[in-house]
């Protein structure tokens, strides 16, 4: 049986909307927790497509090297999901955030 589209999309951001303020999660560990591990792709794909006014904390979804993505940039020229991760105490270093440090552990 096929999943409905929107079923899946929903399960995706009902794990998003779990991770704790502080913390993070790779789009794999998001996949994996919804239900579907094989489909990293999709949790970027949902969150592509989120609603900009949406409550969901997608900043806190990074990917598996622990890089964020840099297409969401404010009129200051900063970038929006770095910017929201330090606003809660995630920093960067290199680069990077600190899955040691940072990551969610259900």
């Amino acid at each position: 049986m096929v999943q409905d589209t929107n079923e899946l999309h929903r399960q995706i951001l009902e794990v998003i909307a779990l991770i704790p303020y502080g913390k993070v999660a790779s789009y794999g560990q998001i996949a994996k927790l919804a239900g579907l591990p094989k489909h990293p792709r999709l949790v970027g794909y949902v969150l592509k497509h989120l609603d900009k006014d949406s409550e969901i904390p997608w900043y806190r979804v990074i990917n598996s090297q622990g890089k964020i993505s840099v297409s969401r940039i404010n009129e200051k020229g900063e970038n929006v999901q770095q910017s929201l991760l330090e606003a809660e105490g995630v920093y960067l270093l290199n680069g990077k955030v600190s899955l040691k440090i940072f990551a969610w552990q259900p």
